[in-house]
């Protein structure tokens, strides 16, 4: 399986006890409809575009997003350790069917960004996910513009178009293309 791919599941946290089993959280919604993942890919730290195949005994859902995994072949805690914080993958095709309004972000890398009020905008080069929240990113007049990515800024992508339609909040444009204390004051030295 190449990285390319497949999606990131989630990340091993640590182990957990002493009969192989870890702790993981799973980047999902609903923990519970992986219970009968059958293989999962790690991507361990040291070679973290190396995928290798894991086959999964169990998964057990615990609070939110956090479950206990036991990968068959790892019985002890000191073979589990070497898995603390290696991600886990699953193939593109696993990935779970959208709403009509919904998208996956690697399905967008691209697309043209279309607001409602200014029209076409640039294409979609990134989404960069924060803390905070996430963002996407698109090449506007040769800058890097990053528009958060919520229902009410980026509304829906039509995939046959190759397009994303947002609604750029007012002056959103204007922070990336002003210029800079820096610059402004480079432009006013003499020459």
């Amino acid at each position: 399986m190449l990285f390319d791919e497949t999606y990131q599941l989630g990340k091993i946290i640590k182990p957990h006890g002493l009969r192989g089993f870890v702790a993981a959280d799973f980047d999902v919604d609903d923990t519970t409809a992986y219970q009968k993942l059958k293989t999962v890919y790690l991507a361990l730290p040291g070679a973290p575009t190396k995928l290798v195949a894991h086959a999964v005994e169990k998964v057990q859902p615990q609070s939110g997003t956090r479950v206990l995994l036991k990968l068959q072949g790892i019985e002890r805690i000191e073979e589990a350790e070497p898995l603390r914080n290696a991600t886990l993958h699953l193939p593109l095709e696993a990935l779970p069917a959208l709403d009509d309004d919904q998208f996956y972000y690697h399905d967008v890398i691209g697309f043209t960004v279309i607001d409602e009020a200014l029209g076409e905008l640039g294409v979609v080069e990134n989404f960069y996910e924060l803390p905070q929240q996430d963002m996407l990113a698109m090449r506007y007049q040769d800058h890097e513009v990053l528009v958060p990515v919520v229902d009410a800024i980026v509304l829906r992508a039509d995939m046959t178009a190759r397009q994303v339609f947002v609604r750029l909040p007012d002056g959103l444009l204007d922070i990336y293309l002003a210029p800079t204390t820096r610059q402004q004051d480079e432009a006013d030295e003499p020459v």
